[in-house]
């Protein structure tokens, strides 16, 4: 079970717990209750729901930023290096190819608005994003494991044809053929 599919069923928990709470408040709303005691219950349940996320929430969340997905900079040796420029409604880059199983750094800015730069497999699958922000460059770095074509789509809605902002990236097989 991967970390995604472990993410989406705790929050789908979450919310069927949340979705039963919130009808047993429906249901009990026409019943006429005395205030104080509602109002010891209520701290009661309060600091139920503080400690259970303290106890619960903090390790889980220390769990996942394992996962992190981005390298820094300062860890990866001779990267490949792709500027990528993103003005309405197209993407620019200076290489259109990069080699798989080398660490590969996108240089990623906006000559506009706000776009968000979203690398997929050629499954469809998301593999990495950042953001393209005017008067920045964003730095992320992904080491591609094998070749094909990935899809560059924009994340941020940009304007009338942000759908259309797509573009592709070659990862060649290491020693320059595609495979």
């Amino acid at each position: 079970m991967t970390v995604q599919t472990l993410s989406l069923l705790v929050s789908l928990a979450a919310i069927v717990a949340l979705a039963a709470v919130f009808l047993r408040v429906r249901a009990l709303s026409h019943t006429p209750v005395d205030y104080p005691p509602l109002l010891a219950r209520a701290y009661r349940l309060g600091r139920i729901a503080l400690w259970t996320m303290v106890v619960v929430g903090l390790p889980v969340t220390v769990w996942l930023l394992r996962y992190m997905p981005h390298t820094t900079a300062a860890a990866v040796a001779d990267p490949q290096v792709v500027n990528v420029s993103s003005t309405q409604w197209f993407w620019e880059f200076d290489r259109e190819s990069v080699e798989a199983s080398k660490p590969v750094e996108f240089h990623v800015t906006s000559t506009d608005v706000n776009h968000g730069f979203g690398l997929y497999d050629p499954s469809g699958r998301m593999v990495a994003q950042v953001q393209a922000m005017p008067g920045y460059i964003n730095v992320m770095t992904h080491t591609f494991e094998a070749a094909g074509d990935y899809r560059v789509l924009c994340l941020e809605y940009c304007g009338l044809a942000h759908h259309a902002m797509e573009s592709v990236i070659t990862v060649t097989a290491a020693g320059g053929s595609n495979g």
